[in-house]
């Protein structure tokens, strides 16, 4: 067993080497290297009949126990605290009522498209909006930074997109239970959303306070390294496979706990640090792209190429009808999200790491799995090769510092 792990992990970095080469030498962004050499050699294993070890059905454990961890982690290290607690109400709105909005309206949207009761039905819409809400700001926040945009824009973007992979996730896995055991009661959905939520947000509070007792210990920055490593596989593991709640959940909490106590002994026990989380977030995310590269297949988009366009139509529209919403509502209880931000949210929505986890997640068992895959996987090609490559001109557009400040 450890052997067919370390040779999926071996081949996988393999590929993005190649990748890094292609991306050097073809002046191609990264992620679409990435998904190019993933697919090419996808096509050649295929037709020579190789086997590299790295299999459908390992690739959600791969993602989930080992990339999930190290990028939700980095990206909760790196949030403004400052600002979360500022830009607070209209995070927690996104990544809430945000979510329901837009799981909603997508899963309807997909499912008067297909118009196909008996092969898609209403569960399986349901399942493909919810794998859907979950968006991802990686590309996004680079591109706020080279623009000089506001701070405030990207802790909205990377908050959102914090609290939003929680509550996605949570809400697939009661979607999905109701797909596999159509018995469950949807009257216990909420309280048990409810639980898994609160549940993964207390564990994270007790291992973040625990890793900050231990660093408080050792003093050292290599201890700190190994520690906060050791926190966001150990969080994330115990939440998902002891506790069995919100892992993600348990590892955001422990990050901003542990980088609240770091703050105030940075220079001494954490020396480096930073360099470590971008070193590790950028190799999983390359592995992450080369795996979308690897499950995309030339008869995926023969069979399933008007879901996809359904998929992407439905994506977009649902976005745009929940970040309109929570506008308005921000505007009439608390700070509101300016106007030209909403723009660049609704476009800048895309879909990524956490909607790959959980397609690649849907049990073979499920007739209808291969659609949402499919759809799933278009929506994200979409988000790489149409808004990832067109948010920045929208972002100069709307949202220079020099053009736009925050009021409070």
């Amino acid at each position: 067993m450890i052997a067919i792990v370390v040779e999926e992990i071996l081949a996988l970095v393999g590929l993005v080497l190649l990748a890094a080469l292609l991306r050097r030498f073809g002046r191609l962004d990264m992620s679409l290297a990435c998904i190019l050499v993933g697919f090419v050699a996808g096509q050649i294993i295929a037709t020579i009949g190789f086997d590299t070890g790295v299999q459908a059905k390992d690739l959600q454990d791969i993602v989930f126990y080992i990339i999930l961890p190290v990028l939700v982690f980095e990206a909760a290290w790196h949030l403004d605290a400052r600002l979360l607690r500022r830009w607070l109400w209209p995070v927690m709105l996104l990544a809430t009522l945000g979510i329901v909005i837009t799981t909603v309206i997508a899963a309807g949207l997909s499912y008067l498209g297909l118009q196909d009761p008996a092969g898609f039905p209403w569960v399986a819409a349901l399942l493909t909006g919810a794998i859907l809400s979950a968006t991802d700001p990686v590309s996004v926040i680079d591109q706020l930074k080279a623009a000089r945009a506001p701070a405030d824009l990207g802790t909205l973007f990377e908050g959102e997109s914090l609290f939003n992979d929680a509550t996605a996730v949570v809400l697939f896995s009661l979607v999905l239970t109701m797909a596999l055991s159509p018995e469950v009661m949807h009257a216990n959905g909420v309280s048990l959303f409810t639980a898994i939520f609160i549940g993964g947000a207390c564990l994270g509070l007790v291992t973040g306070l625990l890793a900050s007792i231990l660093l408080l210990v050792l003093g050292r920055p290599a201890s700190t390294t190994i520690v906060l490593l050791f926190t966001a596989f150990g969080s994330f593991f115990l939440a998902e496979h002891f506790f069995h709640v919100s892992g993600i959940m348990a590892v955001m909490v422990a990050a901003l706990i542990a980088r609240g106590f770091l703050k105030e002994v940075e220079e001494t026990v954490a020396s480096g640090l930073t360099h470590t989380w971008e070193w590790s977030s950028e190799l999983l995310n390359s592995i992450l792209f080369v795996i979308m590269g690897l499950v995309i297949t030339l008869e995926m988009f023969q069979a399933h190429w008007l879901a996809m366009l359904i998929a992407i139509g439905a994506a977009v529209i649902a976005r745009l009808c929940a970040v309109a919403a929570c506008g308005v509502l921000t505007g009439l209880t608390g700070r509101r999200i300016p106007r030209p931000w909403q723009f660049i949210m609704v476009w800048g929505g895309q879909r990524g790491v956490i909607a790959l986890a959980l397609a690649l997640a849907l049990p073979l068992e499920l007739g209808y799995g291969d659609t949402i895959q499919s759809m799933v996987f278009g929506v994200i090609l979409f988000s790489l090769l149409v808004q990832g490559t067109t948010t920045a001109a929208l972002i100069k557009r709307w949202a220079p510092e020099r053009r736009l400040r925050v009021r409070d």
